[in-house]
């Protein structure tokens, strides 16, 4: 009996130990990664976001960028925000759970909520229409934009989106544990911050393999900001439910009825980019697919200038996107990061990964 009390005793110990590491991890974590953007209160979510306002020059209509999972406004901020500047209204945001947002009130648990949530900070913002750009899971918001908000849309730029029901509609394991009542909020409160530490470095490689991460990229684009146990348990909520959420979505894209321009990569080691990108150059009219050799799941990084040259042309301007494509293939063809640590994935052997 006593050796019993006492292995319950040090179960106990070991679990406030944990959640101590990561209380104290998160508030690290925040020190290290402040807000940068101000706040607005959209439906009872407090929303952290960074407006750039019109310049009385602009050539570009407004724009807004929505990041993927495990990220926030500065993932795609860093990299786009300079080649912009100067052209056009920009809004950057992190999405409900993610970054400094909040979740809400048990709202901007969907694609579909988060879009809403977009179009009543547009609202607030007294932005009308924009380009809107999805990069990975940002694309089904992208979507759902698109859909249900065609008024405020005037083209959609989606980059290694994130779409569509993939075989199986299996996840990464830690995703459906998180979202387990009690048991994932345990997991959340105690193993995902100094497990996700210990692997965020590796995971991030086979994000962006096989093109080399940018140097101090964890930092700068501050992604450990998701290993605070809320935003791990929005995350998981998030990447769990898209599954069912395509589910119901996709048949309704070709509905959409608006510029669209897919960027993918044949190397995405995240995504199943013939299942997504094809898919919504399939469903959604008149939509443009620039398949880039040697591209990873990462070209707001690898190929901002691509990116740019999308947002151009679904605003109109007379862009040949196959033509930067390839002067983006030039530059990448011999990238071969991540070789040996990061699978090439294939229908249907792979999990949808945490970014």
């Amino acid at each position: 009996m006593n050796l019993t009390y006492a292995a319950l005793a040090f179960l106990m110990a070991l679990v406030f130990g944990l959640v101590a590491v990561t209380r104290v991890g998160s508030w690290l974590i925040e020190r290290r990664n402040p807000s940068t953007g101000d706040f607005a209160d959209i439906g009872g979510a407090r929303i952290h976001y960074v407006h750039v306002p019109a310049p009385a020059n602009a050539d570009l209509p407004p724009i807004v960028i929505i990041h993927g999972a495990s990220a926030n406004l500065r993932d795609q901020m860093l990299p786009l925000r300079p080649l912009l500047e100067g052209r056009a209204e920009m809004l950057f945001f992190d999405r409900p759970g993610f970054g400094w947002s909040g979740r809400g009130p048990g709202n901007n648990e969907d694609p579909s909520a988060q879009a809403n949530t977009i179009a009543a900070l547009m609202d607030r913002l007294g932005m009308k229409k924009a380009v809107i750009v999805g990069h990975s899971f940002g694309g089904a918001v992208t979507t759902a934009f698109g859909h249900e908000h065609p008024d405020k849309t005037l083209g959609l730029v989606f980059l290694a989106p994130a779409t569509h029901p993939w075989p199986g509609g299996a996840t990464s394991w830690y995703y459906d544990l998180t979202t387990i009542p009690v048991i994932g909020w345990l997991f959340s409160e105690t193993l995902a911050y100094p497990a996700g530490t210990l692997q965020i470095a590796d995971a991030t490689t086979c994000v962006f393999s096989p093109n080399k991460v940018p140097d101090n990229y964890l930092s700068l684009a501050s992604i450990p900001l998701v290993l605070r146990p809320s935003a791990f348990r929005a995350n998981a909520t998030d990447v769990a439910g898209l599954y069912r959420y395509a589910l119901g979505a996709a048949p309704h894209y070709n509905e959409i009825k608006t510029p669209t321009v897919v960027i993918s990569g044949d190397r995405d080691k995240v995504v199943f980019a013939e299942i997504h990108s094809v898919g919504l150059v399939r469903d959604i009219a008149g939509a443009e697919l620039v398949w880039v050799h040697n591209l990873g799941h990462k070209p707001d990084w690898i190929a901002p200038d691509l990116v740019v040259g999308a947002i151009e042309k679904v605003a109109g301007e007379e862009i040949d996107l196959q033509a930067l494509a390839g002067t983006v293939e030039a530059r990448i063809a011999g990238d071969a990061y991540g070789a040996g640590r990061c699978a090439d994935i294939k229908v249907p052997q792979a999990e949808l990964a945490p970014t």
